[in-house]
């Protein structure tokens, strides 16, 4: 077994900064995550789209967001266990153990899940061809712009992401087509309002109410197929990339064993973050209360208020309020 004061269950951005403020009290602590690296959603599924609603950043790369967290947390010397995903929380005592899906098994005196949305994985469409062509030019999400430079793109949904990255790969793609199976969006209103400025301007076409109906290709996607879901009318569209978002399928895992209180398989948590079971707190994505929105920023004030609860739950001696940082980052970082 290997003993830190805090456990932080996930190594997304609300994991990472609830780190920086353990850290910034004075604890040891450790992330478990299942990803290779951290950074949760912001690495693996979008880190080169911007991001604009982060105080302070205009807007910012999310790989640049997850960098900037991964350094501001390091002075701390965290522990990293990534690759494992944790199977199981026991109490023995005043200790909660994890064990993790390689076998391993941690200790601490309390626990900080930011587990993001959980286990997630694309939402797919079910149309002809989609899982035959997956990989062969059917994606879920952008790792880098570089994938799609000269290409003819379909962009299907009608979310953020999907209007998000109609936008981000104007300079990219060759020529970019979006379609959604309703006329309206539920993507941010500025977002929206640009998408069709940009389709006015003829820089990309945007297509409503239509949905896929096929996807055609051999050794790489050559075709989609798509329809007007009220007259039945086709269209046939030549592409070289169909990148489906159309959201995620989220669920919690092992974390729905762990004897937490759920709702709509999110963690309730009261307004210190605390979860039903003592010393046991949570943040970001994973939680709701009365009132939650899921924005980055959010998650950040929620990591801090969990990682100062759980600091002062992990040792009584500490109070929970830790004071302004600009009194106490010299004093508590070892660097």
């Amino acid at each position: 077994m290997e003993h830190t004061d805090v456990i932080i269950i996930g190594a997304g951005p609300a994991g990472l900064f609830a780190g920086f403020y353990v850290g910034m009290r004075g604890l040891s602590f450790r992330f478990v995550d299942p990803l290779p690296e951290p950074g949760g959603q912001l690495t693996a599924l979008y880190p080169e789209k911007y991001i604009y609603d982060v105080a302070g950043f205009p807007k910012v790369y999310a790989k640049d967001l997850v960098k900037g967290l991964v350094e501001q947390v390091a002075p701390f010397s965290p522990i990293y266990n990534l690759g494992e995903r944790a199977e199981t929380l026991e109490r023995e005592g005043n200790v909660f153990k994890v064990t993790t899906s390689l076998g391993q098994t941690y200790t601490a005196k309390a626990v900080i899940i930011a587990a993001g949305v959980g286990a997630f994985e694309p939402r797919r469409l079910g149309a002809p061809g989609e899982k035959e062509l997956e990989g062969k030019g059917v994606y879920y999400a952008v790792k880098t712009k570089a994938e799609f430079q000269g290409k003819r793109v379909l962009i299907v949904g009608g979310g953020d992401s999907a209007v998000d990255w109609a936008l981000n790969l104007l300079e990219t793609a060759k020529e970019i087509t979006l379609i959604h199976r309703r006329p309206q969006f539920r993507a941010h209103e500025a977002s929206v309002k640009e998408l069709f400025q940009a389709a006015e301007e003829g820089r990309l076409t945007v297509l409503t109410p239509y949905e896929v109906r096929r996807i055609e290709g051999g050794a790489w996607v050559k075709k989609a197929v798509i329809f007007h879901n009220q007259t039945q009318e086709e269209k046939e569209l030549e592409v070289d990339a169909v990148l489906i978002l159309a959201g995620y399928l989220t669920k919690l895992g092992p974390l729905a064993n762990w004897g937490l209180a759920l709702e709509k398989n999110k963690i309730k948590v009261d307004t210190t973050m605390a979860t039903s079971i003592p010393g046991v707190y949570a943040c970001g994505d994973i939680v709701t209360y009365p009132g939650k929105l899921p924005l980055i920023v959010l998650g950040f004030g929620e990591a801090a208020i969990a990682a100062n609860h759980a600091a002062a739950y992990a040792n009584p001696a500490l109070k929970v309020n830790p004071g302004h940082s600009s009194e106490k980052a010299e004093e508590k970082s070892p660097a």
